[in-house]
């Protein structure tokens, strides 16, 4: 995954690449101008061509990016300069961030009302919070890392997963 921005709008434009402002803006239905101010972050993208972009180039990053950037919230796609995103490297951080956050749940106690809480179980539930929320983000890479690596469409892992929940009644 050789994708270096970390905007929406700057992704769009590195998985372009050689295709013209033109072509892509065709195929997802916006004029070249349009197309470039998302590009350069003068418009926001709108959702129904955020998510036609996602299906187009089914890249992870992009996907990750979106969902931050127009919800300032959920896992976001790492690529500071103390990040490893060598799979191996992601595996074991992943397995190591899971492990913590099991951990973190068996020592929560949820019996108690809120109301009930005290200041030190209040904070314990926040340390836990915080330690399932690394364990969501490494996972979130480790799907990233792996469906590129691996050549596995990430939207058709999402798919299958949305149907499996379907199936099961867990969705509508």
């Amino acid at each position: 995954m050789n994708v270096t921005e970390n905007t929406v709008g700057g992704l769009i434009k590195e998985l372009r690449g050689a295709e013209t402002q033109l072509s892509l803006g065709l195929d997802i239905g916006v004029g070249r101008e349009r197309l470039s101010r998302y590009e350069n972050g003068r418009a926001k993208v709108p959702s129904d061509i955020s998510r036609t972009l996602v299906s187009r180039f089914d890249n992870p990053k992009l996907a990750l990016t979106v969902q931050h950037e127009y919800t300032s919230t959920g896992p976001i796609y790492l690529n500071g300069p103390n990040v490893d995103l060598h799979r191996c490297s992601v595996r074991e951080k992943t397995i190591e961030e899971l492990q913590e956050a099991i951990d973190a749940i068996k020592k929560t106690s949820l019996s108690k009302p809120k109301d009930a809480i005290n200041p030190f179980e209040k904070q314990l539930m926040m340390d836990t919070l915080e330690e399932a929320v690394e364990a969501q983000t490494a996972l979130a890479n480790f799907i990233a890392v792996m469906t590129d690596h691996m050549s596995i469409s990430y939207t058709g892992v999402w798919d299958s997963h949305y149907q499996y929940l379907q199936k099961e009644g867990y969705i509508k």
